[in-house]
């Protein structure tokens, strides 16, 4: 019998407990979509599917030992970043892509900045904006929520402008997520690279939704590693990650889980 190879996005995200963010997440997006997760796990944290109460950060020596094994046995098609935990893992996670990038400079890299929980809980130690910066330049494409945004560039209220910052910075293109937008019946997010703009608008669902940053960012980072074009990738995903919540299900009172099957 013929071996199917698959190929495989080397992930950087926190366990969630509870299944329905981080980790659990990514797996689940990215087998989902076509391609294999390789979870390196930056920080453990005590959550719910509606609150974080702790975060606690994995060692850097730990993370740079799980990819450089990872790497030396596992090519890699692409990487998805969610939180860090703080700089020092963040520096770490830079080595690892740079060392990647010298074999491939095309390597895909999404860079989910996660600052906080959806009730405000910080996810990193720190400052996340100052933790999260040694990546920024390595992204192919930064998946800020509005909120996000602003904080990574609070000079200006408007996103053009927030994501010429992180293009001035490096950035090769960035997404803007309009969950947190004013508009109660449509979700539009923005897309911008050195090269184009473009807009998508999606049908508001009602409920709330835990996960929804990670399963996008991991679906992106899914489809690209299949060799997807970007527009197309980010099309794709957003379709895929709509229907994840129209699937979505409960497994307690409070937000829901998306519905990740393929």
């Amino acid at each position: 019998m013929e071996q199917k190879l698959r190929p495989c996005v080397l992930v950087f995200a926190g366990l969630d407990p509870s299944g329905g963010a981080g980790i659990s997440a990514d797996i689940d997006a990215i087998g989902a979509v076509g391609a294999h997760a390789l979870p390196v796990v930056t920080a453990l944290t005590v959550q719910d599917n509606d609150r974080v109460y702790a975060v606690n950060p994995v060692g850097d020596a730990i993370i740079a030992r799980q990819a450089g094994v990872l790497l030396d046995k596992i090519p890699v098609a692409a990487v998805k970043i969610g939180i860090v935990g703080n700089r020092e893992n963040a520096l770490a996670i830079r080595d690892v892509l740079v060392c990647l990038r010298e074999k491939n400079p095309a390597l895909p890299v999404v860079l989910d900045t996660v600052f906080g929980s959806g009730h405000g809980f910080s996810l990193t130690d720190g400052v996340p904006e100052y933790a999260l910066s040694p990546l920024i330049d390595l992204a192919t494409v930064i998946t800020p929520n509005l909120p996000e945004a602003k904080r990574l560039y609070p000079k200006s209220n408007d996103i053009q402008e927030q994501a010429a910052y992180l293009m001035a910075r490096g950035a090769k293109s960035v997404l803007v997520k309009g969950g947190h937008g004013e508009e109660p019946e449509i979700v539009v997010n923005h897309w911008f690279s050195r090269q184009k703009e473009k807009r998508w608008q999606w049908q508001r669902l009602p409920g709330e939704f835990h996960g929804t940053g990670c399963t996008l960012a991991s679906a992106i980072a899914g489809f690209l590693a299949q060799g997807v074009s970007e527009e197309d990738a980010l099309e794709k995903a957003q379709q895929w990650c709509l229907h994840t919540l129209e699937e979505a299900f409960s497994i307690a009172k409070g937000q829901m889980i998306p519905g990740r099957h393929d």
